[in-house]
């Protein structure tokens, strides 16, 4: 099931603003609950399926994030719903890169449209292989690293977290079914910043010191017709 996962993903979500570090260097304001998006599985970059893409005139950042999958439905959870109960809904986990078209991002948040795009590029989310549940037994111990052309960028663990998972499922599934398979993303430490074309991306995911999984991949500029202008 090393890559299997991604194919009964039926929708992928995504935490927004869930380490205040983070918040912080970006100026935005703390949620007073769990704030989430979602990004086209077309986006998805697996492992060693080619370069990262950079759309031309495209300010892209790095995310590095943790996230897991659902072995079953979840809909209107109660806000009671507890952190055993969330672990025992956990298929397993995944390292994710959630990568921003950061200027396209910010043009349609000052102009209040919609960002979808700034989070939906082609390969606009790398991903590991599976990890499966046994091998994290505890999703707040485990640390992130991304490194840029070798020098460390993000390095924080998880339990940084605003919001645990168990608040999470509970707030998404008031909203929207969540259905089994579908691939959650947990937010971001603090350190994001640029990808360019040329550059080589690693990230890391482990716990107590030893690397469970990775990701590799150089970044090129995107083919294609597409040139960022704006809105």
């Amino acid at each position: 099931m090393s890559l299997k996962y991604l194919d009964s993903a039926r929708k992928i979500l995504c935490i927004g603003r869930n380490y205040a570090a983070h918040i912080k260097e970006l100026n935005n304001a703390t949620p007073q609950q769990p704030f989430f998006f979602l990004k086209p599985s077309s986006s998805v970059l697996k492992p060693n399926a080619g370069p990262f893409l950079v759309p031309k005139g495209v300010v892209v950042h790095h995310e590095v994030e943790l996230a897991f999958t659902l072995n079953r439905d979840l809909k209107n959870l109660p806000a009671s719903f507890s952190p055993e109960e969330a672990l025992e809904s956990i298929e397993g986990y995944a390292l994710t890169i959630d990568m921003t078209a950061r200027n396209v991002q910010d043009e349609a948040k000052k102009k209040g449209l919609p960002w979808s795009i700034g989070k939906g590029f082609d390969t606009f989310l790398p991903v590991s292989n599976f990890i499966p549940q046994g091998k994290i037994p505890d999703p707040y111990n485990v640390e992130l690293v991304l490194k840029i052309n070798g020098e460390v960028k993000q390095q924080d663990k998880t339990n940084l977290m605003l919001f645990p998972i168990h608040k999470i499922l509970s707030h998404m599934s008031s909203i929207m079914t969540l259905e089994k398979g579908d691939l959650i993303l947990t937010g971001t430490p603090k350190g994001v910043g640029p990808v360019n074309p040329g550059d080589k991306v690693e990230a890391y995911l482990s716990v107590d010191g030893e690397i469970i999984e990775e990701i590799k991949f150089d970044a090129e500029q995107k083919p294609g017709p597409y040139e960022y202008k704006q809105i």
